[in-house]
C-alpha cells in the first residue's frame, strides 16, 4: 500500500522548508484540533481565540505577508498550511484565511503605515482577530450592488448598512468593512465596540458549524478619517483580497479530500463484507482509484498555481480555475467516500460527512461555482455573461 499522494510523487515538487511547514501544521492539528473538532461541530462552537493564539504561535496567520511580524513565506508553503488546516476542518482553514488573506492582507496591501503597525503584529500573533465585511444579505456574487454607505460629516465618516455571512465576525477585534461613498467603494477599519456597530451570530447552520459566522450591523457608525484604508478605491480593493483567499482554498479543498480518501481507504481495509475486506471488491477499488486520480490532479494544479504566484505571474482567471476544479472535485470525493463508509459515513465518528457538508459552503463562498464558471467563460470567449 502507498499513500494517495505518492502516486504523483508530490513531495519531489516541494522544498525541504515547505515539507517542514506542512509537518508542523499537521502536528498542531493532530494535537489541538482533531481530538475536539467533531464535538465543536456538533455543538456549533469554536474556541476561536485560543486557536488563533496557537496558530499565531507557529506563524501561520498572515504567513505569506512580509514584515510586521509576518513570516514572509512563499505561496506554496502557505497553500500547504491551508491543506493541513482544512484536512482537520474547513472551519479552521476559514478562520486562518479570513484572518490572513482577507483582513490582514487588506491592511497590509491598502492600509497606512500607522494602521499596519497598529494591527498587523498583534494579528500575526493571534492576539487580535479580524473579519472582512463585503457580502450583504442581497449582494453576494454582485458586490458592486452593495447598499452599505459611508458619508462624510466634517472630518469623520458615518457608516450605515448590514453585512452578512461574515466569518470571525463576533470574535473579531476589527472589521474591514467595504462601503459605497461619493468617491467610490472604500474600505474602513471598524474596531469592535464602536458605538452603533453590533454583531449577531448566525445560528442553525448545518455546514461550517465549527466556525463563527455573523451578521454585522452598522447603524450610524462614526469613524475618523484615519479609519479609511488609503490605498483602496473601487471594487479592485476587495476583489484583490478575495483572490488571495481563493488561492488558499485551491489547496485547502484538497486537504479535506485527502482526509476523506485516507479515511475511506483505512475503513475499506478493515470492514468485512461477505467474509472479505471491502477493499478487495472491484467496485471499491474503482472508486478509490478514481478519487486518487482527481486528488492528485488537483494537488498538481495547486502546486503549479502556487509557483506561478511566487513568480508574480498568476492571473485571477487561473485562481478561478483552481478554485472551481478543486472544490468541485473535493466535494465529489467526499460524497463518494461517504458511500464506502455506508451508514458509518453519516456519523461524526468519521470525518467524511463533516467534510462533505463543509465543502458545500466552500463551493459557494469566495465566488460560487457558477461565478467562477462564467469567469472562465469570459476568459475563453471574450464575452461577459454577467455584469
Amino acid at each position: 500500500m502507498i499513500a494517495p499522494t505518492a502516486l504523483f510523487a508530490l513531495d519531489t515538487l516541494l522544498t525541504g522548508e515547505e515539507r517542514e511547514i506542512r509537518t508542523t501544521v499537521r502536528k498542531v492539528c493532530d494535537r489541538e484540533i482533531r481530538p475536539h473538532v467533531a464535538g465543536w461541530f456538533e455543538s456549533g462552537e469554536l474556541p476561536a481565540r485560543e486557536l488563533a493564539r496557537a496558530l499565531g504561535g507557529i506563524g501561520v496567520l498572515g504567513m505569506h505577508l512580509d514584515g510586521y511580524g509576518c513570516a514572509g513565506l512563499g505561496a506554496v508553503a502557505y497553500g500547504l498550511a491551508c491543506l493541513e488546516l482544512e484536512a482537520a476542518d474547513s472551519g479552521l482553514r476559514s478562520l486562518v484565511s479570513v484572518q490572513g488573506s482577507l483582513a490582514m492582507y487588506a491592511i497590509w496591501k491598502y492600509g497606512s503605515e500607522e494602521q499596519k503597525r497598529e494591527w498587523l503584529p498583534a494579528m500575526a500573533a493571534g492576539e487580535r482577530i479580524g473579519c472582512f465585511g463585503l457580502t450583504e444579505p442581497d449582494f453576494g456574487s454582485d458586490p458592486a450592488g452593495m447598499r452599505t454607505t459611508a458619508k462624510r460629516e466634517g472630518g469623520d465618516w458615518v457608516l450605515s448598512g448590514t453585512k452578512m455571512w461574515i466569518t470571525n465576525g463576533s470574535v473579531a477585534d476589527v472589521a474591514v468593512v467595504w462601503a459605497r461613498t461619493d468617491e467610490g467603494i472604500r474600505g474602513f477599519l471598524v474596531p469592535a465596540g464602536t458605538p452603533g456597530f453590533t454583531v449577531n451570530d448566525i445560528k442553525h447552520k448545518i455546514s461550517l458549524r465549527a466556525s463563527v459566522t455573523s451578521e454585522l450591523v452598522l447603524d450610524g457608525v462614526r469613524l475618523p478619517d484615519a479609519a479609511v484604508l488609503p490605498g483602496a478605491r473601487g471594487l479592485s480593493g476587495p476583489l484583490g483580497c478575495l483572490n488571495e483567499a481563493r488561492f488558499g482554498i485551491v489547496f485547502g479543498a484538497m486537504g479535506a479530500a485527502l482526509d476523506c480518501l485516507e479515511t475511506a481507504i483505512a475503513y475499506a481495509g478493515d470492514r468485512e463484507v461477505f467474509a472479505r475486506p471491502l477493499s478487495s471488491f472491484q467496485l471499491t477499488q474503482e472508486k478509490l482509484a478514481d478519487m486518487a486520480l482527481e486528488l492528485g490532479k488537483g494537488l498538481l494544479l495547486a502546486v503549479h498555481l502556487g509557483r506561478l504566484k511566487e513568480a508574480g505571474t498568476l492571473t485571477s482567471e487561473q485562481v478561478s480555475a483552481g478554485k472551481l476544479n478543486n472544490v468541485r472535485e473535493a466535494l465529489e470525493i467526499a460524497r463518494k467516500c461517504r458511500t464506502l463508509l455506508g451508514a458509518s459515513g453519516v456519523t461524526l465518528e468519521y470525518p467524511v460527512i463533516r467534510h462533505a457538508v463543509n465543502l458545500e459552503s466552500v463551493l459557494t463562498y469566495e465566488g460560487t461555482s457558477e461565478i467562477h464558471t462564467l469567469v472562465l467563460g469570459k476568459a475563453l470567449t471574450g464575452i461577459a455573461a454577467f455584469h
